[in-house]
């Protein structure tokens, strides 16, 4: 599943694309907003937060989210799309470029205000230039008996993360993901961690990873083999797709909790 570092990598190829230009065309492929006509409607931001992406006119925001397969790509007007056409759930042009998602897990239209309504569950956004260190310990910390590899997964404590990065940090701080977050006693430093890693994977990429997806793989740190475990997280708002996620990480670096 795509992380908040591609999101916010999108959003950033999206910008010189459309902010400050007038849509020619908009297609949405979806069937609650197929009738949305925004042609003649100026783009004046692309955003993110967490996992969700928006595209604000001064009225309207389309809110799309990738969940596990999509991807926003720009093409010249004109240019054949490198994906199937029958892919594409919302397309937005100008004189210049159609800018195409692909298999996007969700499309929506809103009124700007209706934004917050979206995101308020969420907890603070990493890449946020304002991101309260302070909100994202307190939230972990609400549920102290939680395996920390779950509650960084929960996007309701941090917004932005997947399974990718909390293998990532886990593995950095020599923390077993098993390990309850209320037994944690550097909290602060993995938050900040958390914060380093998603910050630098956005915007200093490629993020070559550690220790995701590289089990039984040598340890980058000490040589052991790498493993992956599936946590149980009764906790988790999705616990179905949670048992799905395996982390990785290093048996020897990261000692399992007593």
């Amino acid at each position: 599943m795509p992380e908040g570092d591609t999101v916010f990598r999108t959003a950033e190829r999206l910008r010189p694309a459309l902010v400050g230009k007038t849509l020619s065309r908009s297609d949405f492929r979806v069937p609650r907003f197929a009738t949305v006509d925004l042609v003649g409607d100026l783009i004046t931001d692309v955003g993110t937060y967490g996992k969700h992406l928006f595209i604000r006119t001064d009225k309207l925001s389309i809110h799309t989210h990738l969940k596990m397969e999509g991807e926003w790509r720009v093409f010249h007007c004109g240019q054949r799309w490198t994906k199937p056409r029958v892919n594409a759930r919302i397309v937005l042009a100008n004189d210049e470029v159609e800018a195409v998602g692909f298999d996007l897990g969700k499309v929506e239209v809103l009124p700007l205000a209706d934004e917050q309504k979206v995101i308020a569950h969420l907890g603070p956004d990493l890449l946020a230039p304002n991101f309260d260190a302070d909100e994202a310990q307190r939230r972990l910390l609400a549920y102290p008996k939680r395996s920390i590899g779950a509650a960084l997964l929960d996007q309701r404590n941090l917004a932005g993360i997947g399974n990718i990065y909390r293998s990532e940090i886990c593995f950095l701080r020599k923390v077993h993901p098993a390990t309850l977050v209320g037994d944690i006693d550097a909290l602060p430093a993995l938050v900040a961690e958390a914060h380093r890693v998603m910050n630098q994977a956005a915007r200093q990429p490629p993020w070559r990873q550690l220790v995701y997806r590289k089990n039984r793989r040598p340890c980058p740190r000490c040589g052991m083999a790498l493993v992956a475990r599936v946590l149980d997280d009764p906790d988790s708002p999705d616990p179905v797709s949670q048992r799905e996620r395996g982390i990785y990480f290093c048996p020897r670096c990261q000692p399992e909790p007593s």
